[in-house]
């Protein structure tokens, strides 16, 4: 459980150092529109998703498992904040954050961490792609520009309402969208070690802005970003209040650990390396009891960042905390000019990023599983969309599981029927 950074720093040299320096502020600059855009559509003010990418990803960095591992605010976060403000209250979200902390490091000590293979993997696709369903679908409000009251958390329900407002779509936001969607992808091909999304993002919001297009802005929506770390607080914590977060926190501190052993294992293949789960999970436990401290949201790794920084040159820690660094100089810096980022670009920013989780490029192995496993993989996508990431995790790994025993023909148990 010992932090991979002190296993990196023997030996560490000045030329390493600068390539952590450079790859830091280049996952910085992808990671600041994204913390944004995060927070904004998890319903929280996008102040609390840098507070998080400053916070969380500092800490994730300097005690984590990982060489090269980056957090932060994640997508997949997006559906269970939403709900949990939606229920009770920013407040709430904090004290749930800093609950799904506290089991992560419980989690940790017990070693824990190498449970993930248990997760059955049609369950881990199955939400992964729902989460993103209803991602990209929470960002066609800012997409079109629709005028609408505040969207439902219920997915039929905000389909409805999106639906009803249809009359309403703003040409000028949906080219803004569309503008900074083709840029992005067009610096990811072009110049794949460029910071494409936020350069894609300045663009189009200063267009916007010099065009005087009728679109929202961040500034305009929310007022003022912060341009300092609040100080730390506890939130209020009741025994009532425990009780109704705890399902929320056991989302939050399950997808928390998912998502981080999973973005490890794929820097692990990008790099060579091998990461430790038990730090990793741990320094889980610590990121997210830090970032509600503070006052921010749940985070975990990011596999996108850290593909970035692996990229980007990043070969240890440092490249992390340099990139924690780096968001917190820009939002001491240039909180104003973050302020004049346009809604519908960040919108595009999620769009595409829900596009990316959903992976469509494994859909076709997908649909080549066998018929129970695409059963699970569907039924937990479904159940995510429609009901409850709660339910959707609980059933799909209950069916996943079960499948997993009648597979290994474990013979039925001898047993007689109690008398009642």
């Amino acid at each position: 459980m010992r932090p991979k950074i002190l296993s990196t720093l023997p030996g560490y040299t000045r030329a390493a150092f600068r390539a952590d320096v450079l790859a830091g502020i280049t996952v910085a600059m992808v990671a600041l529109p994204l913390s944004l855009a995060i927070a904004i559509a998890s319903g929280a003010d996008p102040g609390a998703g840098i507070v998080t990418a400053v916070v969380a990803g500092f800490l994730i960095s300097a005690f984590g498992g990982s060489r090269v591992q980056i957090g932060g605010p994640t997508g997949a976060f997006i559906v269970v904040v939403y709900g949990v403000i939606a229920a009770h209250g920013y407040d709430g979200l904090v004290l749930a954050t800093l609950m799904a902390g506290v089991i992560l490091l419980i989690a940790g000590l017990s070693r824990a961490g190498a449970l993930v293979r248990w997760i059955p993997e049609p369950v881990i696709h199955g939400f992964t792609i729902g989460i993103a369903v209803i991602i990209g679908t929470s960002q066609i409000k800012d997409a079109l520009g629709l005028q609408t009251a505040a969207l439902p958390a219920d997915f039929l329900h905000k389909i409805a309402v999106m639906w009803g407002a249809r009359a309403t779509v703003s040409w000028a936001a949906l080219a803004v969208t569309g503008a900074t969607v083709v840029l992005i992808v067009l610096f990811r091909r072009a110049a794949p070690k460029w910071p494409g999304l936020i350069v894609a993002v300045a663009l189009t919001s200063g267009a916007a802005a010099v065009l005087n297009l009728p679109v929202d802005t961040i500034g305009g929506r929310f007022g003022a970003l912060p341009d300092h770390l609040p100080m730390p607080h506890l939130p209020e914590v009741t025994l009532e209040r425990l009780k109704d977060l705890l399902p929320s926190a056991l989302v939050i501190a399950f997808l928390a650990g998912i998502e981080s052993l999973l973005s490890a294992m794929v820097a692990d293949r990008m790099i060579g390396g091998h990461h430790r789960p038990n730090a990793e999970i741990l320094a889980q436990g610590v990121a997210n009891v830090g970032s509600a401290l503070f006052g921010g949201l749940p985070a975990t790794g990011a596999i996108a960042r850290t593909a970035t920084n692996v990229r980007a040159g990043g070969r240890t820690p440092v490249a992390g905390m340099v990139h924690a660094v780096t968001i917190l100089a820009v939002m001491m810096l240039a909180a104003p000019l973050a302020g004049m980022l346009a809604m519908p670009a960040l919108a595009g920013v999620l769009i595409l990023t829900a596009w990316n989780m959903a992976e469509p490029q494994h859909w076709r192995g997908h649909l080549g599983l066998p018929r129970a496993d695409l059963a699970v993989l569907a039924l937990t996508l479904v159940l995510t969309v429609v009901a409850d990431l709660t339910v959707a995790i609980g059933v799909g790994t209950a069916c996943g599981l079960a499948l997993r025993l009648r597979r290994r023909n474990v013979p039925p148990a001898d047993w007689t029927p109690p008398d009642r």
